[in-house]
């Protein structure tokens, strides 16, 4: 039996989608579906593969405000924010092509020991692939996994977040004017249940989750002892942004509080965790960091003035959040900006900073393994570098991590020690660009980048010696 849910707005409560989750007798014929449409999809030239996907970038720009507009109301982003994700879904279609083009080609490899004999890669889709789409980027970061999977010949099926079902429809809409051949890509709707009964299909070959840590785990389980599906998880971060003595306040300030609460701190790699190197300019710079974070503005798309900060995807998402500032005072941080919710909505909450700067080193381990996605960041002083770069490494997680200030050597010894994926100087945690890869070490993610990476978990390398006609020598002969 279809169950119903329904996806609202966090901006006014509005339903955007109500329907029915997909059944679990229809996901299953669409996975086999999809296993039926992926032999003639990989016989596909590449050539018409990318440009039916250059047709899908088109219609993202023919309808580049459709797209910005329902993000805004069915996730909360405000307006530069969707704007901005519409262009960076846009662009990922070539960025894709190029990645595919430069890591994917066939090719054959010359100057070999024997000269008759022709040595040659070839890649081989990996068939049905599914991807389980966040609510945080719900156009972009899929189109970054269903873009290169169909590229490289495989069948996808897509279930978008269930915050962002509607967002999903429009997407599939622009990709069936593109012409994709049927059942090439697929979408289904619902919650775990949905996803659950599509990874437990024969058919899949690969699944790409965006998510949390506890969400890839559980998948990971699921699959245990199926070595012929390929699991591809980009997972969330405990992302610390360590502050040297001599990094500007103002300037520090700036960088830090937006690392920590751009988007609302919907971001995978927003800063969780500031730590300062203590010297003469410290203080000046936390107490610049907590002067900007009280003057960020809180409030709905379309307020005038425009607020930095919109609502959480839900109220129990504050209500989480809220949690988590709990325990984090249980453990033994003081309050620096107090937890708040504004007046005007469950899910609009107001920046938060917490000092763990008296946390003892169990509490600290505690925090390091502490995951959470909203406005709240936790400040830390240390005395000396080395120190502080033994703080930021102290997490499971690996995703993204931030140098202000410091040297080239220190920053070198930042990158090799701190264990994350995407390393940063002098700028924000949340900057990534889509010409390198994204993806975590350890807890955030199982070694299988995104970005421009993403190409490479979408097929499999063949190799191949080839000869025009038999060897002409006794392979025997070796033996003597």
């Amino acid at each position: 039996m279809n169950a119903k849910f329904v996806s609202r707005s966090p901006v006014d409560g509005t339903s955007l989608w109500d329907g029915k989750a997909t059944s679990s007798e229809e996901i299953n014929a669409i996975m086999a579906k999809s296993a039926r449409a992926s032999r003639h999809w990989r016989a596909i030239s590449a050539s018409d593969r990318i440009e039916m996907v250059r047709r899908y970038a088109k219609e993202l720009e023919a309808d580049r405000t459709g797209f910005s507009d329902l993000i805004t109301r069915e996730v909360g982003k405000l307006h530069w924010d969707a704007h901005a994700e519409v262009g960076a879904a846009i662009a990922k279609v070539e960025l894709s092509i190029l990645a595919f083009e430069q890591r994917r080609n066939e090719q054959r490899l010359a100057d070999g020991p024997d000269a008759s004999v022709e040595r040659r890669i070839r890649y081989h889709p990996l068939g049905v692939t599914l991807v389980l789409g966040p609510f945080n980027f719900p156009l972009h970061l899929p189109g970054g996994q269903i873009i290169p999977a169909l590229l490289a010949g495989n069948t996808v099926v897509f279930k978008p977040s269930d915050q962002a079902t509607a967002l999903g429809h429009r997407m599939m809409e622009a990709w069936e004017r593109v012409g994709l051949p049927d059942g090439v890509l697929q979408m289904i709707t619902g919650g775990v249940d949905a996803a659950v009964t599509a990874i437990d299909s024969p058919h899949v070959g690969g699944v790409f989750l965006t998510g949390s840590r506890a969400a890839g785990q559980s998948i990971h389980r699921q699959l245990a002892g199926r070595v012929d599906v390929l699991l591809a998880l980009e997972l969330g971060g405990n992302n610390p942004i360590v502050i040297h003595q001599d990094a500007p306040p103002r300037e520090t300030a700036s960088l830090v509080s937006f690392s920590s609460f751009v988007s609302s701190g919907q971001r995978c790699t927003c800063a969780r965790r500031a730590i300062f190197v203590r010297g003469d300019s410290t203080q000046s710079q936390i107490d610049a960091l907590v002067e900007i974070t009280r003057n960020l503005r809180s409030g709905m798309p379309g307020d005038n003035p425009p607020p930095h900060l919109g609502p959480l995807i839900s109220p129990s998402a504050a209500a989480s959040l809220r949690r988590t500032y709990d325990e984090l005072m249980q453990l033994g941080c003081e309050a620096v900006i107090p937890f708040e919710v504004d007046a005007r909505a469950e899910n609009l909450v107001r920046p938060a900073i917490v000092d763990g700067s008296k946390l003892d080193s169990e509490a600290l381990c505690h925090l390091g393994e502490m995951e959470w996605f909203g406005p709240l960041l936790v400040i830390h002083r240390v005395d000396g570098f080395e120190t502080a770069l033994a703080a930021a490494a102290n997490t499971p997680y690996g995703l993204a991590a931030a140098l202000l200030g410091g040297s080239k050597d220190m920053f070198e010894s930042f990158v090799q020690e701190v264990g994350a994926g995407v390393v940063n100087w002098n700028g924000p945690t949340t900057g990534a660009a889509g010409a390198l890869p994204f993806g975590g070490l350890g807890d955030s993610g199982n070694h299988r980048p995104a970005g421009f990476f993403a190409i490479d978990f979408c097929g499999d390398p063949v190799a191949s010696l080839e000869r025009a006609s038999p060897a002409p020598t006794d392979p025997w002969s070796v033996v003597k």
